[in-house]
C-alpha cells in the first residue's frame, strides 16, 4: 500500500460516492488507475462495503443506548446463541465482544425510553446466558463513524 493508495481511503471514507475523476483529480493519478486501484482495496478487503449514514432521529429513534451486557457463563454455544441473538435484532446498531467484565458492548436505537424497555426485557435479557445488563443513554454524540486514518499509516 502507498500513498495513492492511502489517499484513495480517505477519500472514500469521506466520501463513498465520489467519481473516479474526483479520485484522479485528488490522488494526481489517471482515473483508470484510481479505479484499478479501488477495486484491488476492495478484493483484499482492506474496503469491506460503501454505506449510507442515515441520522436515526429522521426515522423516529430518539433514543440512543449502550447497554454493557455480562454473562453467566461462557461457554462456546451460549456465547455463539447470544451473538446471534442480537444480530437478530434490528435496534442493535453494534455489538462488540470484549475482553473482561463486561462481556459485550451493545450499541442500539429506540423510539423512547418505553421502546428501550421493552427492547431490553423483551429481547436482550431473554438472550441465552445474560446475567447482567448495564444499560446508559446517550447524551449526544461528539465522534461519530470517523474515518480510519490512513493517510497517517507509514
Amino acid at each position: 500500500m502507498d500513498d495513492v493508495d492511502r489517499r484513495i481511503l480517505t477519500l472514500v471514507q469521506e466520501n463513498a460516492r465520489i467519481s473516479a475523476a474526483g479520485l484522479a483529480h485528488h490522488t494526481g493519478v489517471s482515473s483508470s488507475t484510481c479505479l484499478r486501484r479501488l477495486r484491488a482495496l476492495e478484493d483484499e478487503g482492506v474496503i469491506e462495503g460503501f454505506h449510507a449514514r442515515v441520522d436515526p432521529a429522521a426515522l423516529g429513534f430518539s433514543t440512543q443506548v449502550i447497554a454493557f451486557i455480562t454473562l453467566g457463563k461462557e461457554d462456546r454455544a451460549t456465547v455463539e446463541a447470544l451473538e446471534e441473538g442480537l444480530a437478530a435484532i434490528p435496534e442493535v446498531l453494534t455489538a462488540e465482544r470484549l475482553f473482561g467484565d463486561p462481556d459485550f458492548l451493545i450499541r442500539l436505537v429506540a423510539r423512547d425510553l418505553t421502546d428501550y424497555q421493552r427492547l431490553r426485557d423483551d429481547h436482550l435479557a431473554a438472550l441465552p446466558g445474560v446475567e447482567k445488563i448495564t444499560s446508559t443513554l446517550v447524551m449526544r454524540t461528539v465522534v461519530d463513524d470517523r474515518a480510519v486514518p490512513a493517510d497517517h499509516l507509514d
